[in-house]
């Protein structure tokens, strides 16, 4: 300490201070190059509003990863899409009942993992269900219900084991004529997961893609907090039923009041159950809660038509799944490894938030 005073008289003040102040302004610099900024786009993709959300120090980073999201996003549409005659998915479809397409190994896979979840679900979910399709509209264009007989052969044309998968030459069979596959209720999912897998491998490590309710999120979001998400009500979905907060999940929720049609009074949604060909009457809306937004896309739908009471035991079989049924009285159905917090004034912070925890086992 004395040669330090000793030597105080001789320091160059001046420059010190010129030194001092290039230090504070190098560590400003570097603290808002440390601070996380995000980017945000909605766009309409595969027929629905896409939110990406990228969360890094580098802005240019979040929107690149963006870009290059979306741009995945609509590979992945003109891959499976069956409305785009060039596709793949809809060669498949053209040739129902005359013999083998030959197709894309990513495209095989999904289609064998979306039957593998139709024989889980005994048939619930079937990606065979579009041909049903031809009879039930829901755009508005549908002044009366189709006629038995119609529904009767959409059914027969309805059925997963008549899909048929040649793993040695990657080639897809639809045994029936009138067959007809449709990934309405797993590809936004499929999309949502690619998404996500695009934007991490460019380094964004706090994120998040809703593919038109199909979300899932990573990391954390701007503030540093886990990422909040509401259940809306199906019957008003200006009012959440409840808040959670979620960290490297995916949330999926199909509803009534997502397409749907009204015929005689009464109100016809767009999800069809395969064995009935009719669409499903009881429950207003499913929410999954999965780490793979794909399976949750395919297992919100299957839920969704097994109804509230097989829906909930379905759900209790799974490992690490866990779901909210909300009927069409408006009463909710929770899976018991599920925490949920209700909030009289449904504002997250209106109390603490409890966490989703997902059980290692289920019995």
């Amino acid at each position: 300490m004395y040669m330090v005073l000793d030597y105080m008289p001789v320091l160059n003040w001046p420059f010190i201070k010129r030194l001092f102040l290039v230090i504070l302004f190098t560590f400003g610099v570097t603290y808002s190059q440390n601070t996380p900024s995000y980017e945000q786009k909605a766009v309409k993709l595969m027929g629905s509003a896409f939110i990406f959300k990228a969360i890094h120090e580098d802005q240019s980073l979040c929107i690149e990863s963006i870009d290059k999201a979306i741009k995945e996003v609509r590979r992945i549409e003109a891959l499976i899409s069956s409305w785009q005659a060039n596709s793949q998915t809809s060669k498949v479809n053209r040739m129902a009942g005359r013999g083998p397409v030959k197709v894309d190994w990513e495209l095989f896979q999904l289609i064998h993992r979306s039957l593998k979840v139709s024989s889980v679900s005994r048939g619930s979910f079937d990606i065979s269900f579009a041909s049903a399709d031809r009879i039930w509209k829901f755009d508005g264009s549908m002044t009366s219900l189709p006629d038995s007989e119609s529904v009767a052969e959409s059914v027969r044309n309805i059925g997963y084991e008549n899909i048929l998968l040649n793993f040695k030459d990657t080639t897809v069979t639809l045994t029936k004529e009138g067959m007809k596959i449709g990934f309405g209720a797993i590809g936004k999912g499929y999309a949502a997961n690619r998404a996500k897998a695009v934007m991490t491998e460019l380094g964004i490590k706090n994120g998040l893609v809703n593919a038109g309710g199909d979300l899932i999120c990573w990391g954390k979001d701007i503030d540093g907090n886990d990422f909040h998400v509401g259940i809306a009500d199906p019957h008003d979905k200006s009012n959440m039923l409840a808040w959670l907060v979620i960290n490297d999940l995916s949330v999926v929720t199909s509803g009534d009041y997502e397409r749907y049609t009204h015929i005689d009074g009464n109100r016809y949604a767009h999800i069809i159950n395969p064995k009935t060909g009719y669409p499903v009457q009881g429950v207003a809306s499913v929410s999954i809660f999965c780490p793979d937004a794909e399976l949750a896309d395919a297992l919100a739908t299957a839920v969704f038509v097994m109804g509230p009471a097989d829906g909930i035991k379905f759900i209790e079989r799974l490992r690490g799944i866990e779901g909210i049924i909300v009927d069409d009285e408006g009463e909710m159905f929770t899976s018991k490894g599920l925490e949920l917090q209700y909030y009289a004034e449904k504002k997250p912070e209106a109390k603490p938030l409890k966490k989703i925890g997902l059980k290692d086992e289920k019995n």
